[in-house]
């Protein structure tokens, strides 16, 4: 299964697409929250591997929606820090297919790159099993050329480790590089995994939860929440579609808080030592920093 399916949409669903485009805002970035795997494969009675392994078609299948939408920035939550205390077979069978799908993406890295597809994962990709954070950092180098549509794959991911990670790096950092007074808002969020993301523009969750379950708790004080009742495998277009009408509908009620922040974060930015020169190179520091961490992880 390819990471970019080849979608086949009837007349139906390709007008309605051009009259969305046409006749409203496309959200920049989308953000699934990937639920009801291990429902569905119970109410079809298969095994739950194969359930998540379904999730991931319906994934590809949304690839090629948001590409054909005009939405550039995709963030799924594919495997949360908490998934590690399901049992250790359910764990293995998601590495194991996670194995399977980062192999073939680098198989198909010509594909990817026609679409102009970037991978990055985000997560505390050191707390899983060595080869697959070969295969994980492998992908990430190999698409980091790309920018025609960033996929986000939130993977030993929360955002409380998230948070604690980005404190971490101020720490690790703050007596060689940074000032007390350098340490602001502003620079925790360039701390953060998502550091180089705008905020989701909207939040698809399925299976009818209405939670975010520590999914970019940081990053969604301005997004347009949509739940669904629908299990993440039998998500259709027409599901996808809903969700950018309900965000079409409801951003303009936004728009001022948007603004409002935005002014604010340049506010903070400009009072503090932001755009200083010793900030600029802290965070270049980071940049170069983490990419070191994939050319080491891929070369292991």
């Amino acid at each position: 299964m390819s990471w970019v399916s080849d979608y086949k949409y009837t007349w139906a669903e390709r007008l309605t697409m051009q009259a969305l485009r046409s006749c409203g805002h496309i959200p920049h970035h989308v953000a699934f929250v990937m639920d009801g795997n291990r429902r569905f494969a119970r109410s079809q009675q298969l095994d739950k591997i194969e359930g998540h392994s379904r999730g991931f078609a319906k994934l590809a299948d949304c690839l090629r929606w948001c590409l054909d939408m005009g939405v550039r920035e995709v963030t799924t939550f594919a495997f949360s820090i908490e998934n590690f205390k399901r049992s250790s077979e359910e764990v293995e069978g998601l590495f194991n297919l996670a194995r399977e799908k980062f192999a073939r993406l680098l198989e198909e890295r010509a594909r990817l790159d026609e679409h102009g597809i970037r991978i990055r994962v985000i997560g505390n990709i050191e707390l899983l099993p060595l080869d697959l954070q070969k295969l994980v950092a492998s992908a990430m180098l190999s698409t980091e050329r790309n920018d025609k549509l960033f996929l986000n794959v939130a993977f030993a991911y929360t955002s409380r480790d998230e948070i604690t990670q980005a404190v971490e790096t101020v720490l690790l950092h703050a007596s060689d590089d940074l000032r007390p007074e350098d340490i602001t808002e502003r620079l925790l969020e360039e701390c953060l995994y998502t550091r180089h993301s705008p905020p989701p523009d909207l939040v698809f969750r399925t299976s009818g939860e209405t939670r975010l379950s520590d999914f970019m708790m940081w990053q969604l004080s301005t997004s347009v929440l949509y739940f669904s009742n629908v299990l993440w495998p039998q998500i259709t277009f027409w599901h996808f579609l809903a969700s950018i009408l309900s965000y079409q509908r409801d951003r303009w009620q936004l728009d001022d808080y948007r603004r409002a922040e935005r002014l604010q974060s340049l506010r903070l930015a400009k009072r503090s030592e932001f755009y200083g020169e010793r900030v600029q190179k802290f965070l270049t520091t980071i940049d170069e920093d983490r990419r070191k961490l994939l050319v080491r992880l891929a070369s292991n």
